[in-house]
């Protein structure tokens, strides 16, 4: 299996590595790249929701990968979205909603999140052009079922996310109900980085029309906190 790991917002393709070294180790191709935005060469004020899908979708030539299960961690469902909507047909086999956004035409993340993030990311986003999780945030709604010294050391390793990214309506041909690839739903049953009340899923995953639906436990990071049940998880989403 060839599996694309698209990072969420103020991350990279460094925050995959473990659970693709896993993948690798089951015999499957592994890439993990970092949008247009999250590099440290980047000015993320000056980044925008299209320049962030045009770099996944320029990944995906440079690199020669076609026949991909595509997954986007929180704010990568925006960008998985938007570069299987523009891709040709065969590059992209599947995608996985991993704790994700499902952004139909039109849709910003903004336009997704509960009103007080919402508040929260406007208001960083006028004062910085980007936006970044305080820590009591971070940690209560992201690493909830790590330790301490593990969401520390993730906080660290956080980067500012353009705030254009977060801010920006998506521009799709299709809605991702209309998408005639397959779609997949990966759920951790204690993630709250969105509440309970206003959840990735069903409220979000039902946007995807048709879908496996795979679940797991485990907080929004499970990346770091679960790697490797993580990794079976998501062969179980990608297989046809």
């Amino acid at each position: 299996m060839k599996i694309v790991l698209v990072h969420g917002a103020c991350h990279n393709g460094a925050h995959f590595e473990r659970v693709a070294a896993l993948l690798r180790a089951g015999g499957h191709e592994v890439w993990c790249p970092t949008l247009r935005g999250n590099r440290p060469e980047d000015d993320p004020r000056q980044i925008s929701l299209d320049d962030a899908i045009a770099s996944l979708i320029r990944y995906f030539d440079d690199e020669a990968i076609d026949d991909a299960v595509l997954l986007g961690h929180s704010w990568g469902g925006m960008a998985i979205t938007g570069a299987a909507d523009r891709l040709a047909p065969g590059r992209v086999r599947r995608l996985i909603y991993y704790s994700a956004f499902v952004p139909n035409p039109g849709e910003s993340l903004i336009d997704m999140c509960p009103p007080h993030y919402q508040a929260l990311f406007r208001q960083m986003g006028a004062e910085t052009g980007t936006v970044s999780f305080p820590w009591p945030i971070f940690r209560e709604a992201f690493v909830n079922d790590g330790t301490l010294e593990q969401a520390k050391t993730l906080f660290d390793s956080l980067v500012a996310q353009p705030f254009r990214t977060m801010a920006d309506p998506i521009s799709l041909s299709l809605s991702p109900a209309e998408m005639t690839l397959g779609k997949s739903v990966l759920y951790c049953t204690e993630d709250i980085g969105l509440p309970h009340s206003m959840p990735f899923h069903p409220r979000l995953s039902e946007k995807l029309g048709l879908y496996r639906l795979v679940t797991m436990p485990g907080s929004h990071s499970t990346f770091l906190t679960n790697p490797d049940l993580l990794a079976e998880k998501i062969v179980q989403a990608g297989r046809d």
